[in-house]
């Protein structure tokens, strides 16, 4: 997501001159480039809407490369200081109500994260979209007035993948991620997410609004909004640590 979504979570061949000289994996890893950087640093505002409530939530996050991440909760009052620590394909999470480190095992990826409608895997990116997939053109789209490819991703053999399928919109002119349907492995959608508000921040032009849309839960939707952004920030590795979950602010 971010940083935190960088979540957030990151498309037949097409007929244009572009697709020609890049290839879909190409196209992949320019968007994800320019969403993570080696280094971010990110304050975000996450709104979980239901039929019946709504319940807002901020938070900080820090992220290094691939393997490295760690989430900090700092409202509402009651969830101040929860943390989650990402370290390559290990994933922790801090309660201080309980004065606890919890040790996340795989199983727990597809579990809902802090009760919205993205999961662990897709907050802290356990799986990687270069990386697990294969990538492969579908046909060309229009969203928002912006020529995207479609990219079709599908998983490679044993990799720790928790979708059957990844269907993603990527603008032909600015990498933008704009669109992304995953799919179980019955090939059946379960959650669309759409990128919006494109803005520059940090110093890129990116979405700084991303609204997750579970397929077979109608009124439920989860909304992430960078607040702040910036890129490419010294950052040791020994602040990604269960010591630091504990003090960082």
């Amino acid at each position: 997501m971010s940083p935190l979504f960088s979540f957030i979570i990151l498309f037949a061949l097409s007929s244009t001159s572009h697709s020609q000289t890049l290839t879909a994996t190409e196209v992949i890893t320019k968007a994800e480039d320019k969403v993570r950087g080696n280094s971010n640093r990110a304050e975000i505002k996450m709104t979980i809407v239901r039929p019946t409530w709504k319940r807002e939530m901020t938070m900080k996050s820090w992220a290094k490369g691939d393997d490295l991440a760690l989430i900090l909760v700092t409202a509402p009052a009651r969830d101040n200081g929860v943390a989650y620590l990402k370290r390559s394909k290990e994933l922790w999470n801090w309660q201080p109500s309980i004065d606890r480190i919890i040790k996340l095992p795989p199983s727990m990826m597809l579990q809902s994260w802090m009760g919205s409608d993205f999961t662990n895997d897709d907050l802290v990116k356990e799986s990687s979209a270069v990386k697990d997939y294969t990538h492969e053109f579908g046909k060309d789209s229009v969203i928002d007035g912006r020529e995207c490819y479609k990219i079709i991703l599908t998983p490679k053999p044993d990799a720790p993948v928790v979708w059957g399928k990844i269907y993603s919109w990527i603008s032909k002119k600015d990498f933008l991620q704009l669109r992304v349907e995953f799919y179980d492995e019955d090939g059946a959608l379960v959650n669309t997410m759409v990128g919006t508000n494109i803005r520059e921040i940090g110093g890129r032009l990116l979405p700084t609004k991303l609204e997750m849309n579970p397929a077979d839960k109608e009124g439920h939707k989860t909304v992430v909004e960078y607040l702040s952004l910036n890129f490419d920030e010294p950052i040791g590795d020994d602040f990604f640590t269960e010591q630091n979950m504990k003090r960082v602010k």
